[in-house]
């Protein structure tokens, strides 16, 4: 199917939150290395900080084999939740994250959260962000059957926002963000603020790197972000 005149114009930008904009990376890997802890499993937090960023099934079959993931997900996903939980009236955006998606839908780009957080973790995501009059839509965990490396939730995001991947960009701090944004088709921009190294964001896709959200604002004009 063409696109239609709307598609020919709209403009998506679409953020992942955890480490790209929220400051949370390193509070995930803490509660899941609890979870793990109190269920008998014996995982490194550097293997857990390489696996954040995919859902929570996936996230424990990446650590533990699907056949241990069939059995434990569930209630290791809760057991991780109630502890990341105690976070969430602290979580606290990276510096400059507000104003750069404030500034985007200033200058007319259509600006979309693709996370697979969801419920009260996701209110308190956007809380901490303090943007909302900014943000066009959200393609969270409860609005897609596969989270990323798929690239379903990126599709979704540009949906919602009406724009075809061409005129896309996507933003993300891990491997997972630049694997899904590849495969949706758009332009990826990695952020180094979520701790996963300059090149392993390049060999999963990235297309341009910055620091964190403010090297990206005040480098805006020449980014994928800043073509009229």
């Amino acid at each position: 199917m063409p696109p239609t005149e709307a598609q020919d114009t709209a403009r998506a930008a679409v953020f992942d939150v955890d480490g790209t904009l929220v400051d949370t990376n390193y509070l995930h890997v803490a509660a899941w290395w609890e979870a793990l802890r109190q269920a008998g499993h014996d995982v490194t937090s550097q293997a857990i900080h390489r696996a954040i960023g995919l859902g929570s099934s996936d996230l424990v079959a990446h650590l533990l084999g699907a056949d241990r993931a069939r059995e434990e997900a569930e209630a290791l996903s809760a057991a991780h939740q109630t502890l990341y939980g105690q976070y969430f009236g602290r979580l606290t955006a990276l510096p400059e994250a507000g104003r750069l998606l404030r500034r985007l839908a200033d200058d007319g780009w259509k600006v979309v959260l693709a996370t697979s957080a969801s419920g009260q973790e996701l209110s308190a995501l956007r809380t901490a962000l303090d943007a909302d009059e900014a943000i066009t839509g959200m393609a969270s965990a409860d609005d897609v059957s596969k989270g990323k490396p798929a690239p379903e939730p990126v599709q979704q995001a540009l949906e919602l926002a009406g724009a075809t991947p061409e005129r896309s960009v996507f933003v993300g701090d891990t491997v997972w963000d630049m694997q899904a944004g590849t495969r949706a088709g758009v332009t990826c921009v990695g952020l180094l603020c979520g701790g996963i190294p300059r090149e392993d964001l390049e060999k999963a896709g990235a297309d341009v790197l910055y620091d964190a959200p403010d090297a990206l604002l005040a480098s805006l004009a020449q980014s994928p972000l800043g073509r009229s």
